[in-house]
């Protein structure tokens, strides 16, 4: 049924993201926090947390709010983002406690055999060394730092999953949840427009007062300024020479070669002997054997597919597919650096074993002029033009600065305006003034504090530029009576008219709780059929939705109505029919799906709740 997927997807999915929203869920972290300086912020039984593992948390918090506010830093709650970064430090270090404690964890042998089992460092179906080395080093650890990490960070999911896994659910509690998500309401709807009641609403200034007193946090104002700018577009800039001449493209074509060769790259093959199996004195004497081969004739490709225990290099003569610094280690970058186009280096030890490295010079393949000369003509044109606006951008930058005024830009530039906004939020939506760079310069410090100077330019995501004014600046908070005088008399006035509204037509409402809805003289009221809704539909207006399952089922020819405030009107509900069969036609399957996330749900609370006991009875300092 397809209102049973809304459900699976929507509500209960929902809640399940909000709460696994916690940055890597307590465990998968131990990277991110790994050989840092023990410049405690707090300690934990006796176990310091640094100062390092809390900026790391709170960037990992901090980077995954972002994603929900489209990268709008400015819309985030960096206090709430703190506070969330340390808590979620403090309940790790509890349960990493308990793991050991409870004697939860893995044996190195265990660690290396679940890494070799990793796909993400095969090569067509073999563990490789070197897809190894080369993440150690985008991740800055070395392999003991990784195990250990590993290590703790599989204890804390046993012990996490111990609660998220296996959590006790009852048939009967899912069936009722499919039974609510899955029933269908027909709906009626009656409008009473508010308009003539508010004509004869009569408000004081003591109902004002007292109704401001009793719903001050309806009025609190969010940070807003008044902003003038002025956008400037390359299209406000008279048109450049449309001509490229042989010159120009001679030095475009000598710059993009240049750049070619200067990001060549030399071509790295190596020869690994490892110690497993045998002895680092045996590792060593073998890669001299090897070394010698190759010095008395056997070319280096033949000895590296007949020695080489790198199965990901052997078979293509030693190549390595990528060389990146730091993925073997500073003896491995040092002897590449050394060793000369044709040479073969003596033994090199890293942690991986014995290397004989040898190295290719770098050769960049040039395209031929011909072939990029249409690129390289386009590419000088947008440069020419990019700038000219550039340029037109700094002369303005200087006059505005000296000037502290943003009509000389209209005075110098055709086209460009100054224009003005009023109320802007952080949370607005404005094609120019909602980017973050600006509402940067419009929400700071600074400007709260005063500062009224016109900002230097700023460059868009579109490569437009704008300069912006601060007129005003309204700090968030709550706001006296009266600043919001007018905004309370058209709330009490608008609650009055709904009261009226209702008071004239509850003897209709009274008569549907005992006649049935054939029966009712429903004077004053039009209804119009709605349709049939479910609650995961998602199709009402929120009050209007909460109004329809709120009610209690009619019984057989009779209506179960209500009321709902809507802007300048109120909303006479009529539930008319209530369908509690549907969930009948939910399969096992997506009876199934609902119990897993059902248990999810389940299983993560109790995981929370221990993780609570366990804060209560800790020495947190």
């Amino acid at each position: 049924m397809e209102s049973f997927r809304k459900v699976i997807k929507g509500w209960l999915g929902k809640v399940l993201l909000v709460l696994f929203l916690t940055p890597l869920a307590l465990v998968g972290i131990e990277g991110y926090f790994s050989g840092g300086s023990k410049d405690a912020v707090k300690s934990v039984n006796g176990t310091d947390i640094s100062k390092k593992e809390l900026e790391a948390a709170t960037k990992s918090f901090k980077d995954q709010y972002l994603a929900y506010v489209d990268g709008d830093e400015t819309l985030l709650n960096l206090d709430f983002i703190n506070n969330k970064a340390m808590d979620t430090l403090i309940s790790r270090q509890l349960l990493i406690q308990q793991a050991e404690k409870l004697g939860i964890s893995l044996s190195d042998q265990q660690m290396i055999q679940m890494i070799h089992q990793q796909a993400s460092f095969q090569k067509d179906g073999v563990f490789s060394d070197e897809m190894f080395a080369q993440y150690l080093a985008s991740i800055g650890m070395t392999n003991r730092q990784f195990l250990d990490s590993l290590r703790t960070d599989h204890a804390l999911k046993m012990l996490s999953t111990a609660f998220t896994d296996y959590p006790l659910v009852s048939k009967v509690d899912v069936q009722q949840i499919a039974n609510l998500q899955t029933e269908q309401r027909s709906i009626q709807l009656a409008s009473i427009p508010l308009d003539e009641y508010k004509k004869s609403v009569k408000v004081t200034d003591a109902e004002i007062a007292a109704y401001f007193e009793q719903h001050k946090t309806l009025f609190k104002q969010p940070t807003s300024a008044d902003v003038d700018f002025v956008l400037l577009t390359p299209a406000n800039i008279p048109a450049v020479s449309e001509s490229v001449t042989d010159e120009e493209l001679k030095q475009a074509y000598d710059a993009f070669t240049a750049k070619l060769q200067s990001e060549a790259q030399p071509q790295v093959k190596h020869i690994l002997i490892t110690a497993e199996g045998r002895s680092d004195a045996d590792a060593q004497k073998r890669a001299a054997d090897v070394a010698a081969k190759i010095k008395a004739g056997l070319a280096f490709d033949q000895a590296a597919a007949e020695y080489s225990e790198d199965p990901a290099s052997s078979k293509q003569g030693g190549k390595l597919a990528v060389y990146s610094q730091g993925a073997f280690g500073d003896a491995f970058d040092k002897a590449v650096a050394s060793t000369g186009a044709g040479q073969v280096s003596a033994p090199v030890k890293t942690d991986y074993g014995y290397h004989l490295i040898a190295v290719e010079g770098a050769a960049a393949n040039v395209p031929a002029f011909e072939t990029q000369k249409a690129r390289l003509t386009e590419e000088v044109l947008a440069a020419k033009k990019a700038n000219a606006f550039s340029d037109t951008v700094n002369s303005l930058n200087d006059l505005v600065i000296s000037s502290d005024a943003l009509d000389v830009i209209s005075q110098e530039v055709k086209g460009a305006a100054v224009q003005t906004v009023k109320g802007l939020t952080l949370s607005a939506k404005h094609p120019v003034l909602s980017e973050n760079a600006v509402k940067a310069k419009i929400f700071n410090e600074d400007v709260k504090n005063g500062d009224r100077n016109v900002s230097s330019s700023i460059q868009l995501a579109n490569g437009n530029t704008v300069w912006i004014k601060v007129r005003n600046y309204y700090s968030s908070g709550e706001q006296s009576l009266a600043q919001v005088k007018p905004a309370v008399k058209a709330k009490l006035i608008e609650k009055k008219a709904y009261d009226a509204a209702k008071a004239k037509i509850a003897a209709v409402l009274a008569e549907f709780k005992t006649k049935p809805a054939a029966q009712v003289a429903k004077t004053g009221l039009v209804f119009e059929n709605a349709g049939t809704f479910t609650r995961a539909d998602g199709l009402l207006k929120r009050d209007i939705q909460r109004a329809a399952f709120s009610t209690a089922a009619p019984k057989a020819g009779f209506w179960s109505v209500t009321t709902a405030s809507m802007p300048n009107e109120l909303v006479v509900v009529a539930v008319t029919n209530v369908n509690k069969n549907a969930a009948s036609g939910i399969d096992d399957a997506q009876i199934a799906e609902l119990q897993k996330l059902y248990q999810q749900l389940r299983g993560q609370q109790e995981f929370d709740d221990y993780t609570r006991y366990l804060k209560a009875n800790a020495k947190i300092k």
